[in-house]
C-alpha cells in the first residue's frame, strides 16, 4: 500500500469509528472546562479552538468554562503583589479582585473567544455577572487542629462558591448558534464579585443545562489505581471506594467530587481527561478509546 494510499486508509478509518459518537451527540449540550496545559501551549490552544468549531459544525452544542490561576499570578507578580494561599486558595482582597476581573474576564475571556473565531466559530464571552447567570456566595474555609478548642473559621476575601445558576443567557448564546465562553466570576447578594473555582462552575452549569457530558481537562492522565494505571472507566460506587482507600487523594479530590456532583445532578457521565493530549477533546468523543478517565452513575 502507497502512503497515499496508508494515509487515506487511516483517515476513512477515524471518520467511520467517529461517526456513531457524532449521532449519538448531536443536538446534546457538552460543557468544557479548559485549564491547565491546554490554555497556555500555544499548540494546545489552536487545537482546542479546531476542535470546539468542529463540534458545533457536526451539531454538538460546546459551553466552555475556563479558569485561569497562572496568568493571574503572573500579572499580580508583574504588579508586585505577593499570592497567598489558604488550603490551596488565592486570598482574594478587594484590590486582588479587580486583578481577577481583569484577567479572566478580559484578557483570558477574550483571548479563548479570538482563537475559536478565527478557525470558524462563533464564540461570545461572559463572566457569571452577565445575565445574572452566578449567583455567589463568599466561601469560608475551616481549619481544624488539636491545639483548637473549636474549628477555626477562615475569610479569604472574595473568593466564592456558587448559590444558583440562572443558565437563560447560556440558553440564548447556543440556540442562536453562539459558542458561549465563561469566565468564573459570579455576583453575591451584597453586589460584590468573587472568584470561583472553575470545575465548580462548569459542574454546576452542566447540571443546570442537563448537559450530555462534563469534560474536565487537566495536567494528568485521569484517574489511576493503586498500581499507577489509568482507569477508562468506572462508576460512582467505585469512585467513593477509591477515595476510602485513599487512592484518589490531594488535588484530584475536588476534581472528582465536581464530576460525582455533577453525575448526581444529572449530568449523563463526566470526564477527566488529559488536556496536555493535542486534540484531547476530539479524541474523548470521537473514539473508542478516549484520553482519560469516564465517570458514570452506575
Amino acid at each position: 500500500m502507497s502512503i497515499l494510499n496508508e494515509r487515506a486508509h487511516t483517515i476513512a478509518h477515524v471518520l467511520i469509528e467517529a461517526l456513531p459518537y457524532i449521532r449519538r451527540f448531536r443536538g446534546k449540550t457538552i460543557v468544557i472546562k479548559y485549564g491547565g496545559n491546554a490554555m497556555v501551549d500555544e499548540t494546545l490552544k489552536q487545537g482546542f479552538a479546531r476542535d470546539v468549531v468542529l463540534m458545533k459544525m457536526v451539531g454538538i452544542n460546546p459551553v466552555i468554562v475556563h479558569g485561569g490561576g497562572p496568568q493571574i499570578g503572573s500579572l499580580l507578580k508583574r504588579l508586585g503583589k505577593v499570592s497567598e494561599f489558604v488550603q490551596g486558595m488565592r486570598v482574594t482582597d478587594a484590590e486582588t479582585m479587580d486583578v481577577v476581573e481583569m484577567v479572566l474576564g478580559g484578557l483570558v475571556n477574550k483571548e479563548i473567544v479570538n482563537f475559536i473565531n478565527r478557525h470558524g466559530g462563533s464564540a461570545v464571552g461572559l463572566t457569571g455577572k452577565d445575565g445574572d447567570l452566578i449567583r455567589a456566595r463568599k466561601l469560608l474555609l475551616r481549619r481544624d487542629a488539636p491545639e483548637l478548642t473549636e474549628p477555626e473559621i477562615i475569610d479569604i476575601g472574595h473568593v466564592g462558591e456558587v448559590e444558583s445558576v440562572d443558565a437563560a443567557v447560556v440558553h440564548m448564546l447556543v440556540k442562536g448558534d453562539f459558542i458561549p465562553v465563561i469566565a468564573p466570576i459570579g455576583v453575591g447578594e451584597d453586589g460584590r464579585s468573587y472568584n470561583i473555582n472553575a470545575d465548580l462552575v462548569a459542574g454546576k452549569i452542566a447540571e443546570v443545562l442537563k448537559a450530555e457530558k462534563l469534560l474536565l481537562l487537566t495536567n494528568t492522565t485521569g484517574l489511576l489505581d493503586a498500581e499507577g494505571n489509568l482507569i477508562a472507566e468506572l462508576d460512582v460506587g467505585r469512585v467513593h471506594a477509591l477515595i476510602q482507600e485513599g487512592v484518589i487523594a490531594g488535588g484530584m479530590l475536588p476534581k472528582v467530587q465536581c464530576a460525582l456532583d455533577a453525575v448526581h445532578g444529572g449530568v449523563k457521565s463526566a470526564h477527566i481527561i488529559d488536556g496536555r493530549v493535542e486534540h484531547a477533546v476530539m479524541l474523548d468523543l470521537f473514539t473508542d478509546e478516549g484520553v482519560g478517565t469516564l465517570i458514570r452513575s452506575r
